[in-house]
């Protein structure tokens, strides 16, 4: 459709409440604007045509009528109106306070709670950001104030977190690691029970883990992962487990890849993954109700086994 903008506008009999709460909910997600009762207005886009024609289609199923129009402002002063009801500066406000919190309280909290209130304002931001079809300043302002907030997370509780190393992946044998003991620091979180379970899984399913203190501790025939100085570790960009699906040509299993940039934005940020929040919810309370790294990795394999179905069979999910 031609224009900037595109309009529904719906007619809807009385006794239809259900379609009506229905229209509504679906639209709000999607961040229409509501120029009056039964008129919604979004940027022209093909998503947005694609929201407005399906509502419309539901609404004359319903027994009502609706016409999706597109069309262009007719003054500067106009588009300006229209682009200030999609103004989310309250909703960015409401996150900060949010944010603020959640640092004031960093210092009395435990890693797992912290974590947690990091998860849900990723979550949160995510879910805000898209719909927020004029990003602005706000938008930016708190999406730097997460990041910061990451970084103070993992300053108190993983200062011992590896920094990406520049170097090319060598692609490895498998039948090299097969049979091995395989070291990682202790107190497993994302990456490396993440890392566990794909070499477990993926890689070498006779693997012995090593959970240690301090890289120092690492034995001397182990595999390291995971840490400064580990055989496989963050390389560049990449978390250890893109490092590994690289390193023994993983990377070609998309549902594996698609676990990997949740693990990736969990671990270091980057591009928000709708599974991640949940997740890392799971792998947080597993933290507190395992005894131990072990019982740990045996809470969260079978969540992986689940989430690699899912991904390896969407049309089955």
């Amino acid at each position: 459709m031609h224009g900037a903008w595109l309009l529904l506008v719906t007619n809807l009999p009385g006794a239809r409440a259900t379609l009506r709460m229905r229209l509504w909910r679906a639209l709000k997600a999607s961040g229409a604007a509501t120029l009056r009762d039964g008129a919604y207005l979004l940027p022209n886009s093909g998503d947005a045509e694609r929201v407005l024609s399906e509502r419309a289609l539901e609404v004359r199923e319903g027994g009502g009528t609706a016409h999706v129009i597109g069309f262009d402002a007719r003054s500067a002063a106009e588009q300006q109106a229209y682009v200030g009801l999609f103004d989310r500066t309250p909703e960015y406000a409401a996150l900060q306070e949010k944010l603020d919190s959640a640092r004031q309280s960093l210092g009395k909290s435990n890693e797992a709670r912290a974590r947690r209130n990091l998860a849900m304002l990723r979550r949160e931001a995510s879910q805000l950001a898209s719909i927020d079809h004029f990003a602005g300043k706000a938008r930016e302002q708190l999406e730097q104030g997460i990041a910061d907030l990451e970084m103070a997370i993992r300053s108190r509780f993983a200062p011992d977190e590896p920094r990406g190393v520049a170097r090319e992946i060598a692609k490895c044998d498998p039948a090299k690691y097969r049979g091995r003991t395989w070291a990682t620091r202790r107190k497993l979180w994302i990456d490396r029970v993440s890392s566990a379970w794909l070499i477990r899984r993926f890689i070498d399913p006779k693997a012995r883990f090593v959970w240690i203190q301090r890289p120092a501790d690492c034995p001397k025939r182990a595999v390291g992962f995971d840490f400064d100085g580990a055989e496989f570790t963050h390389v560049g960009s990449r978390v250890t487990f893109e490092t590994l699906l690289a390193s023994f040509g993983l990377d070609a299993d998309p549902a594996l890849v698609r676990i990997g940039g949740m693990v990736h934005f969990l671990d270091v940020g980057g591009i928000p993954v709708a599974e991640a929040g949940g997740f890392a919810a799971v792998v947080a309370g597993a933290r507190i109700s395992s005894a131990d790294d072990d019982a740990l990795l045996g809470t969260i394999g079978p969540v992986l086994d689940s989430l690699y179905a899912a991904f390896a069979h969407p049309e089955r999910s």
